[in-house]
C-alpha cells in the first residue's frame, strides 16, 4: 500500500541556504569530534544526488557533493546528513545518535554571532520545511 503521493513538492535551496546548513551541520559533527566534511553542489557526476570522497589517509576529512536543483528540500539535507554519516564509517547505533544530533542542529540556534545566528535561522528554517515535508509522506 502506498500512502501520499512519491512525487513530491519541489522547494529548493538557494547558495545562502546550502551554506547555511553546511555550516550548520559541520559545526555540530565537530562538536560530535567527527570527520567534518567540505560541502558542495552539484556533484561532478552527471545524474546522481550524492557523492563522497574520501581525502587520503593521512589527510582528514572529505567532500560531500549533492544535487540541490530540481530536487525535494527534505531529500537535500537528508542527503547532506547522510553524506556525514557515511563519510564517518558510523555503525548503526551511533548513527542513529549522530544523525538526529545533525537534524537537531539545524533545529536549534546556540550562538551569539550575528553571522551565525542567521546561518542558524536559515538552517532551522531549512529543516523544519524539510521535517513537515517528511511527516506529511509517512503515515
Amino acid at each position: 500500500m502506498m500512502v501520499g503521493s512519491m512525487e513530491s513538492p519541489v522547494a529548493s535551496l538557494n547558495s545562502g541556504e546550502f551554506a547555511a546548513v553546511a555550516r550548520a551541520l559541520s559545526d555540530q559533527a565537530r562538536r560530535l569530534d567527527l570527520v567534518v566534511p567540505g560541502f558542495r553542489s552539484p556533484p561532478r557526476i552527471v545524474g546522481v544526488d550524492r557523492t563522497i570522497r574520501r581525502f587520503a589517509e593521512h589527510e582528514s576529512g572529505g567532500l560531500i557533493s549533492v544535487a540541490v536543483r530540481g530536487r525535494p528540500l527534505a531529500a537535500i539535507v537528508a542527503d547532506m546528513i547522510e553524506g556525514v554519516i557515511v563519510l564517518n564509517l558510523l555503525a548503526a547505533a551511533d548513527a542513529a545518535r549522530v544523525r538526529a544530533a545533525l537534524w537537531r542542529a539545524l533545529d536549534h540556534s546556540t550562538t551569539d554571532s550575528a553571522r551565525d545566528h542567521t546561518a542558524r535561522d536559515t538552517a532551522a528554517h531549512v529543516a523544519s520545511h524539510a521535517a513537515a515535508h517528511v511527516a506529511s509522506h509517512v503515515a
